[in-house]
């Protein structure tokens, strides 16, 4: 067993451990493996382990992982576009990218539903919501979410699967808890508001490794864990 898989299956064990202890079903729980700054032979790594969903935060270098991959033997892979999106890289989002998490204004939104080919499933869309208010925080104030939501559900090459935060780092669980808790309630808020185009609002992408068990305890149902799998980063900033 290599030691991305040995990772990997230690991460899967952390998620069941936890939805044992928040009494939910481990298979409402998905694993999202962020790859990003780790070449096409770590994400090899961790397909032949059975990892299928990956998230990648930086674009071109995603694209360019792709390109390297298909070149191998591997099963389908699920990609997920994690990262900020500027309006020159739509394109390139919307062509290659399986699902994005971080939507966060219209005009990204319109822009990608616009340059999805239109041989492609639309592209699976979830909101990014400053939860917590950060400063230094993407996303749509909470106030703001369900009329994103709405514009969104009316773009024709986009579906909204849900919400996606990334919270500031709190110093324990409790403190965790109970910002994901926030997250969870304006997941329900909106869904119980039964708009148009909703029909697949059913995805709540909280938690990375620190956090996944505060995450899974308040409703997540995908985890976004890249360091607990691949190890730490050498990149700046990542």
């Amino acid at each position: 067993m290599t030691t991305i898989s040995h990772h990997l299956h230690a991460v899967l064990d952390r998620i069941a451990q936890a939805c044992v202890r928040a009494q939910r079903d481990p298979a409402s729980v998905s694993l999202l493996a962020v790859s990003k700054t780790f070449g096409p032979e770590a994400v090899a790594e961790a397909a032949a382990a059975g990892q299928r969903a990956f998230g990648e935060n930086y674009i071109q270098e995603a694209v360019d992982k792709m390109a390297a991959l298909r070149t191998q033997a591997l099963p389908p892979l699920e990609w997920h576009c994690i990262g900020p999106i500027q309006s020159n890289k739509t394109r390139l989002v919307a062509e290659h990218f399986d699902w994005v998490h971080t939507v966060d204004r219209p005009k990204i939104a319109e822009r990608l539903s616009a340059q999805r080919p239109a041989h492609c499933p639309p592209l699976q869309v979830c909101i990014q919501v400053n939860v917590d208010g950060g400063p230094t925080k993407a996303g749509v104030a909470p106030e703001a979410a369900l009329d994103l939501v709405r514009a969104v559900a009316a773009l024709p090459g986009l579906r909204v699967r849900g919400l996606m935060s990334i919270p500031d780092h709190a110093p324990d669980f409790e403190a965790q808890l109970a910002v994901h808790m926030a997250a969870k309630r304006l997941f329900d808020q909106i869904r119980s508001a039964a708009l148009p185009g909703l029909a697949h609002f059913d995805t709540l992408s909280l938690g990375m490794t620190a956090d996944l068990e505060a995450a899974i305890q308040a409703g997540s149902t995908l985890v976004r864990v890249g360091t607990g799998i691949f190890g730490g980063r050498s990149m700046p900033g990542a």
